[in-house]
């Protein structure tokens, strides 16, 4: 199969009212449902801009270092663009992730602990063999790409008070405030959400400064990046941005709840996002409506909620 390429990859994804809360609660809650990307998760809208252009500029190969999504939307791009690729993820990547990654073709290489150490190997893979390099979220083009999610949250509904965000690297960050900006909401906050062990956005935040982390510590290994990239602080330092950071539990309860009320599965890095809605957190308390991000994920399974819920003690 191969892809136009003017075509995008990523499809336009549903805005739902959240379901399963109280009537009358407040903030009136909408859900951008990108877990319903054909990657299961947002990555696709950045990571297939990004390879589209570098296959347009003469890539015969690509290499990609991912966790599961940047890696799964890059295999899925390469596919649709007929070219090969290689990813290399983590130890700490699930089979289910690894599984899907092969299914669409990818040469997948396990390397390393943690996604730094994965990309250290994609970037020596890259230089050897001069192939195009798809880092998981600190590029502009993915940036660019990732920004599509506000043009169409423009022409959904009405503007929001409020947009939350998990944050992990920041490329999906980046990406909507990006958006925002070409919308005329730059005024509109972002919540921006992270998960203990996994915080590297808020602690930079706080310390005014890129901070690295020194290991991942959380069951979100989607927001599992140590070192933010520098274009989210940058937007954080210039428009309105609030920095959260919720528990694996929190998390993990907001991935539970959600499949109950929608019928879909998602990573707990996805979850840190809703928890604010479930949980009532004081984040979003002053806000008539808002629009959360449901950013998906494919590295779960229902197995892996109940073994994620025994490790936290459930």
């Amino acid at each position: 199969m191969t892809g136009s390429p003017n075509a995008a990859f990523h499809i336009q994804t549903p805005l739902f009212a959240c379901r399963g809360l109280p009537p009358g609660a407040a903030p009136r809650v909408r859900l951008k449902l990108e877990c319903h990307q054909p990657t299961g998760s947002f990555k696709i809208r950045g990571i297939g801009h990004l390879c589209q252009r570098l296959h347009a500029d003469g890539a015969g190969r690509l290499v990609s270092s991912s966790g599961g999504n940047a890696g799964f939307a890059a295999a899925y791009a390469a596919h649709r663009l007929s070219v090969p690729i290689s990813v290399i993820v983590p130890s700490t990547t699930s089979a289910a992730a690894i599984q899907r990654l092969r299914e669409v073709g990818a040469d997948v290489i396990v390397h390393g602990d943690d996604w730094d150490t994965a990309d250290r190997a994609a970037r020596d893979l890259v230089e050897r063999e001069g192939a195009g390099y798809v880092p998981p979220f600190d590029h502009p083009l993915i940036w660019r790409g990732n920004s599509t999610l506000v043009d169409e949250l423009a022409v959904q509904g009405p503007r929001p008070d409020a947009v939350v965000v998990a944050v992990g690297g920041g490329g999906l960050f980046s990406g909507i405030a990006e958006g925002m900006e070409r919308a005329g909401w730059s005024d509109v906050p972002i919540v921006a959400v992270g998960a203990e062990g996994a915080d590297a956005f808020d602690q930079s935040v706080r310390a005014g400064r890129q901070v690295t982390l020194p290991a991942i510590g959380s069951i979100a290994k989607s927001l599992g990046a140590r070192t933010v990239a520098q274009a989210a602080l940058d937007w954080q330092a210039r428009r309105p941005v609030s920095s959260v950071v919720v528990s694996d539990r929190s998390a993990l309860d907001a991935c539970k709840r959600f499949a109950d009320e929608h019928q879909a599965l998602v990573e707990p890095a996805c979850g840190a996002a809703l928890s604010l809605v479930y949980d009532r957190h004081q984040a979003i308390a002053g806000f008539a409506d808002i629009v959360v991000v449901v950013c998906g994920g494919i590295g779960v399974t229902t197995g892996l909620l109940q073994a994620w819920d025994a490790q936290l003690g459930g």
